[in-house]
């Protein structure tokens, strides 16, 4: 889970400076921005989940603010989503905040149809932890109001790191599971407009 949000919060970073190109707020469209995260269980059970409610912005500094609905979780089980805003999000209304900044001058003559790759860092807050966050986006500029930031390789993240283990452990217990594995795979897709 806390990949996921890590993964947004790189993914919106980076989508900020390769739209820059003045002194606008460049700001997700939130139905075609999604994170998702992949899961195994009992070391045979490969899956994938998403985010659906996600909002971010970027600034003429280079300035990051990523917020993702924990609530908007979907697993495709319906239990298992209830079990997941429960215990390891704690409330339906939880959310994970990212924020960092990006260097504008990197990215903000990419002309329209050219691509790029950039670096992110910051820091993701999740149920009271904060946690640094590093990643690799790939950015494309598809319109001169428009980009499309991805991650350019799966970013790996750990339950521990966020403070999560505990609520895995719960999950696990419920599904009677040998194992949840604590490492997460994690992309982004997110498209900025200004």
């Amino acid at each position: 889970m806390k990949t996921l949000l890590k993964t947004t919060a790189l993914v919106l970073a980076f989508a900020g400076p390769a739209i820059a190109g003045g002194h606008e707020t460049w700001k997700t469209v939130d139905e075609d921005s999604q994170i998702a995260f992949g899961s195994i269980k009992s070391n045979e059970f490969g899956e994938v989940h998403t985010f659906a409610a996600l909002s971010g912005s970027v600034n003429e500094k280079g300035e990051v603010a990523v917020s993702i609905e924990l609530g908007s979780v979907e697993t495709n089980i319906d239990i298992r989503n209830e079990r997941m805003i429960t215990h390891i999000f704690k409330a339906a209304d939880a959310r994970a905040e990212l924020t960092g900044s990006v260097d504008f001058d990197a990215v903000h003559d990419l002309e329209v149809g050219a691509t790029t790759v950039v670096e992110f860092e910051g820091a993701l807050s999740l149920v009271g932890v904060s946690a640094d966050v590093e990643a690799e986006l790939f950015v494309a500029r598809l319109s001169e109001d428009r980009v499309l930031v991805t991650t350019s390789d799966m970013i790996m993240l750990s339950t521990y790191d966020l403070g999560i283990d505990a609520g895995v452990d719960k999950l696990k217990e419920l599904a009677s599971l040998e194992g949840i594995t604590r490492v997460t795979p994690v992309t982004v897709r997110m498209i900025f407009e200004k």
